[in-house]
């Protein structure tokens, strides 16, 4: 079994896909820069990251994704110029994006899959557990998921995954898991996990969602993963190796997550997800809600 009970402070967060979903945007624009109000998506996730005390962020990128790398270091012409005009609001606000972490970046020359993509972060990562962040999901700030992964992590050992209940006719959009209780009630024992199956076949209702903390011996794992659902190499199918034999890199538990999560891959969960931060933000809500609320009422109406 390979040690799992150092401090995590690494995470990894894939961002080499192609963004299909949301063409032409994404023709020249990665899809992570896509803004969330007046963020891009990719700086929710660093920012939780961080949040959770993990200061060193692997960005795993690919062709076109240049722009995410620039969005995190220094802009000095910018700077100056908001420095002139005496913009501090805004100063502060440039700044923030190049000062939340270290940021390391590697890319996925080949996209064969998350599975591929976290494999990447071998030689970075080393012997140490670390985090998986997808940048699709975004997690409210007010409801820490990933501090609690962490601490069952450095706790129990092992790996952890973040699982959410969803309907059933929807668990074949995700992986699912086979859990067993433990004495906490969010925290569940994993037995398998099924990537996508269909609802009859389908363990339980419990999705597999976008944040994992993992035992590195999953890297040896997925070296010898062979393509899966699509082709690709599965990063649940490695961690399902992981549930079904502890003595590789000790248990997997599952974090039961029942707060505020915004799909940012969907293109009408995009949408809603920047109306529904748009509407709770102190600077944008009043005037926005007024907005909507007369939109809503009226002017569909008509």
């Amino acid at each position: 079994m390979t040690q799992s009970n150092l401090r995590i402070s690494k995470a990894v967060i894939p961002a080499a896909g192609l963004g299909t979903r949301f063409l032409p945007a994404t023709k020249a624009t990665p899809k992570e820069m896509l803004p969330v109000v007046d963020k891009p998506a990719i700086q929710y996730v660093v920012e939780e990251a961080v949040a959770a005390g993990l200061s060193d962020v692997l960005m795993i990128t690919g062709r076109n994704k240049r722009p995410l790398e620039d969005h995190f270091d220094r802009n000095y012409e910018l700077e100056e110029a908001l420095s002139r005009k005496g913009d501090e609001p805004r100063l502060k606000k440039v700044q923030e994006s190049s000062d939340l972490a270290t940021m390391h970046y590697v890319r996925q020359g080949d996209p064969r899959g998350l599975g591929h993509a976290v494999l990447c972060a071998a030689p970075h990562v080393g012997s140490q557990p670390f985090a998986v962040l997808l940048g699709d999901d975004l997690i409210d700030p007010r409801d820490p998921l990933l501090s609690r992964m962490v601490e069952i992590q450095e706790r129990e050992g092992g790996s952890v995954v973040a699982l959410m209940e969803v309907e059933p006719a929807q668990i074949h959009q995700y992986g699912c898991a086979a859990v067993v209780p433990t004495g906490e009630g969010d925290v569940v024992r994993v037995t398998e996990l099924v990537e996508k199956p269909e609802p009859a076949e389908a363990p339980s209702n419990l999705a597999v969602i976008g944040r994992y903390v993992l035992d590195p011996a999953v890297f040896a794992i997925l070296r010898e993963t062979a393509p899966g659902r699509g082709g690709e190499i599965q990063l649940t199918d490695a961690i399902a190796k992981l549930a079904a034999d502890e003595s590789i890199g000790g248990p997997v538990h599952g974090v039961v997550f029942q707060g505020r999560r915004y799909d940012t891959g969907d293109r009408g969960d995009y949408l809603r997800a920047i109306v529904r931060l748009a509407c709770e933000r102190e600077d944008l809500g009043p005037e926005f809600r007024d907005w909507l609320r007369h939109y809503v009422t009226e002017e569909m109406q008509q």
